[in-house]
C-alpha cells in the first residue's frame, strides 16, 4: 500500500486531482464514498465550528461546469471499477463503492445547476451500470429545501436508492447560531426536515455531538434535540433515524482549540434516549 492511500481522518478534496470528483474512506458508510464537490469556491451559507474546509467563505456555489463534471465522474467511475484505484489506494476492508455522496467544501444545494447535477449522477448510474445498492447521498444543512430545484432533485434520488443526511447539531435557535453560525429559526429547520422527508422518504438527521470549552452538550441541548424529535414524530414527520458522530478530523475554524471529541461512551448514553423515541440511531465516534 502506497503513502497515498486513503484514511478516514483525511478527507481531502483533490486526492484524485480533479476539480469536482474526490474519492474518501467513510467512517459512516464503511468503504469508498465517491464525494461531489459544487463548492469549489470554498463556500458555504453556514460557518459550523468544527468545518474542516481550509478558508471557508460565506456564499453559495460558483456556476457547475456540468461537461467536466460529467468526464470526471464517469472515468473516476469506471476506475473504480475496472482499474487499479481500489487495490492501490483503498486499505483491504473498504475496497468497495459505498456511495456517490454530494458534500465538499460548502451547502451543495446551493448550486443553481443542483437537479441538473442530480440528473446527471443518476444517468450515469444507468450507463455504468453500478449496483443498485450503491447509495445517492446527499449530506446538507437543509437551509435551501424551500427551493424548487432542490425539491425537484430530492424527488428523483428517491427514485434512485437516494439517502439525505440533513444536518441538526443542535435543537435551539442559541445552540445552532453557537455551533453552526447560523440564526436560523427553528420552525425553518422543522418545515425544512418535512420537506426533505416527503421528497425523499430515506431522510436521516446527521448530528455532530463534541466538548466545547471542556464542557460536552449540557441536559438542556439533550433535552432540546429530544424534544424537537418527540414534537415531529406526534405530528407524524418520522426521519429514518439519527446519525450521531464527533470529531474524527481537526477543525480549520478559529475556535478549533476550543474543541475535543467526545468518547463513544458519552454517544451511546446520548443515543439511549433518542433511542427511547423509537427512533434508529448509527454511532460513529
Amino acid at each position: 500500500m502506497s503513502d497515498d492511500t486513503l484514511r478516514v481522518t483525511d478527507h481531502s478534496r483533490d486526492s484524485a486531482g480533479l476539480r469536482y470528483v474526490y474519492p474518501v474512506i467513510s467512517r459512516r458508510a464503511g468503504g469508498v464514498s465517491v464525494g461531489i464537490n459544487l463548492n469549489t469556491n470554498d463556500a458555504c451559507n453556514w460557518r459550523c465550528i468544527y468545518c474542516q474546509v481550509p478558508n471557508l467563505k460565506r456564499g453559495t456555489a460558483p456556476p457547475v461546469d456540468m461537461t467536466l463534471l460529467e468526464k470526471e465522474l464517469r472515468g473516476f467511475l469506471h476506475e473504480l471499477l475496472h482499474g487499479d484505484f481500489m487495490q492501490t489506494r483503498v486499505p483491504e476492508g473498504a475496497r468497495r463503492i459505498n456511495d456517490i455522496a454530494l458534500s465538499g467544501n460548502g451547502e451543495p444545494t446551493s448550486a443553481d445547476s443542483f437537479a441538473e447535477v442530480i440528473d446527471l449522477v443518476c444517468r450515469l448510474r444507468q450507463e455504468l451500470q453500478l449496483p443498485q445498492e450503491i447509495k445517492l447521498v446527499l449530506i446538507t444543512n437543509g437551509s435551501l429545501l424551500y427551493r424548487d430545484n432542490v425539491q425537484q432533485g430530492l424527488r428523483r434520488m428517491a427514485q434512485h436508492n437516494g439517502e439525505v443526511w440533513f444536518k441538526l447539531d443542535r435543537a435551539s435557535e442559541a445552540g445552532m447560531q453557537q455551533v453552526n453560525d447560523t440564526r436560523t429559526a427553528l420552525d425553518k429547520v422543522r418545515t425544512n426536515l418535512a420537506t426533505a422527508i416527503a421528497c425523499c422518504p430515506d431522510t436521516w438527521l446527521q448530528t455532530c455531538w463534541f466538548a466545547l470549552d471542556g464542557a460536552a452538550p449540557s441536559q438542556q441541548d439533550e433535552d432540546d434535540y429530544v424534544n424537537f424529535l418527540e414534537l415531529l414524530l406526534a405530528d407524524g414527520i418520522r426521519p429514518q433515524g439519527v446519525l450521531l458522530y464527533t470529531l474524527a478530523r481537526p477543525s480549520l475554524q478559529p475556535e478549533a482549540p476550543r474543541l475535543v471529541a467526545l468518547s463513544h461512551d458519552a454517544l451511546e448514553r446520548f443515543a439511549v434516549r433518542i433511542r427511547a423515541l423509537g427512533l434508529v440511531v448509527k454511532i460513529a465516534d
